[in-house]
């Protein structure tokens, strides 16, 4: 299974966000995932439309991750985010070995296996060490404000 870049990054996210219940902004989250700003903020709206995100404006403003999405599968979050569609497209345009093939199937398969698995992960998980404090260190804090 294959995940979008832009899935990658928000998982990235999710988990720097989560570490230490902090917030941060756009910018010191591109500059911490080394990740252009502009694709970092549409990374970030995509997570606050799912709610796996929250912003706010002004200067104590920021990104954070609400507490309630420390115990949200990881699975959930790759769900909304990659969508639910197959590993394969057989139908367009339609393949000639769609009437026998087992290959959507077994991928299919695989597929649930996958997800099923980041089922069983939450991101309060993901983010327990040793990762913890290598995220921390991505971020170096400041006094005040978001950081």
């Amino acid at each position: 299974m294959y995940l979008i870049r832009s899935t990658d990054i928000a998982l990235r996210v999710v988990m720097l966000l989560a570490t230490d219940g902090g917030r941060l902004t756009v910018d010191r989250l591109a500059d911490a995932l080394d990740v252009p700003r502009h694709h970092m903020a549409k990374v970030v709206q995509r997570l606050q439309r799912h709610g796996f995100v929250a912003t706010s404006r002004g200067r104590a403003g920021g990104v954070g991750v609400p507490p309630a999405v420390l115990e949200t599968s990881v699975g959930a979050v790759v769900r909304a985010l990659e969508g639910d569609s197959e590993v394969v497209d057989c139908d367009g345009p339609p393949c000639p070995l769609r009437g026998g093939c087992h290959l959507r199937g077994a991928l299919r398969a695989a597929q649930l296996a996958f997800l099923a698995v980041l089922d069983d992960v939450t991101v309060r998980a993901l983010v327990a060490e040793p990762a913890g404090p290598v995220l921390l260190d991505l971020v170096p804090h400041r006094a005040g404000g978001a950081r």
